[in-house]
């Protein structure tokens, strides 16, 4: 491949152009009840909270000799996130990490089409996956430095002795019309997929006590309307170790959960009950863009 070429493919993935996801290959669109109780339905928020996970640098469409050829990548997935702005006036953007590693434009520019991709999109946070550490946490503090507008969450990672120190948030609120909303996220352990050398000064911390931390300062201090997490744990395992679904059960006062790590493919979002018997939804829109994942919500 020539300079050229890479310049000039580089400059389109920024540039966000490329054709629309076929409808089939999107995330189902699941309606939560609304809990808007007696107030007025002018006081009512409409929200569309859109995400991505595991894009794994896939840029163009998967190529002619895989069997997704001319499906997935972030131009694709531009075009369409660009639509549904155009259609819905309040959009929540999330995406939920492994955004590095998979495809040569990683090995090229290291992430930098990928952040701009994300700057460009306006997307209102994202997390950390274990891919996104492949290049070690220098890098990635390197890379977030350069790319301002990416908003890197994460609640259960210290990372006070970390270039990241200054540059990852525990949450982060945004305000939508005449609402609070809160996002916080979650990443999985690195034993047996981080190589410790690659994350020096990072210490994991349990996910279910951070998360719920967290979601209760955002509810109880903060008065989020709605709280989002963003995560990378998995959608569920038949072990003990914690998944999305657990997560969901075990804690209360989230909203929706959107998850990345395992590429779940869902048909619709998965109802779970939290601990205080109410139901939070968990959703995962697959990888590399080949699904948008959609939440509607009544606030």
């Amino acid at each position: 491949m020539s300079l050229n070429r890479k310049r000039f493919l580089q400059q389109m993935a920024i540039m966000a152009a490329g054709a629309a996801l076929p409808m089939d290959a999107m995330a189902k669109t699941l309606q939560s009840a609304s809990n808007s109780g007696n107030k007025k339905s002018q006081d009512r928020l409409d929200l569309l909270l859109l995400h991505t996970n595991d894009l794994h640098s896939r840029i163009e469409p998967f190529p002619a000799n895989h069997p997704m050829a001319g499906k997935g990548g972030i131009a694709n997935l531009a075009t369409l996130i660009q639509q549904y702005k155009k259609q819905h006036p309040h959009v929540l953007l999330l995406d939920c990490g492994d955004v590095f590693q998979g495809t040569p434009y990683f090995n090229l520019f290291g992430g930098a089409v990928e952040y701009q991709w994300m700057q460009n999109m306006g997307y209102h946070a994202t997390t950390m996956g274990n891919h996104d550490f492949d290049n070690g946490i220098e890098h990635l503090a390197n890379m977030l430095e350069k790319n301002p507008g990416v908003g890197m969450l994460n609640c259960n990672y210290q990372l006070h002795n970390t270039p990241l120190k200054d540059l990852v948030q525990p949450h982060k609120i945004i305000q939508i019309a005449h609402k609070k909303i809160g996002i916080t996220a979650v990443g999985i352990s690195p034993e047996n997929l981080i190589l410790e050398r690659m994350i020096p000064g990072l210490v994991y911390q349990d996910p279910v006590t951070q998360v719920q931390k967290t979601v209760d300062y955002l509810r109880n201090e903060a008065h989020c309307d709605a709280v989002f997490v963003i995560s990378h744990l998995g959608y569920s395992y038949d072990t003990s170790k914690i998944d999305d679904l657990k997560l969901a059960a075990q804690t209360h006062g989230i909203t929706a959960i959107v998850g990345g790590h395992t590429h779940t493919f869902l048909e619709k979002a998965t109802e779970v009950t939290n601990a205080k018997g109410q139901t939070v939804l968990v959703n995962q829109a697959g990888w590399g863009g080949l699904m948008l994942g959609q939440l509607r919500f009544s606030i």
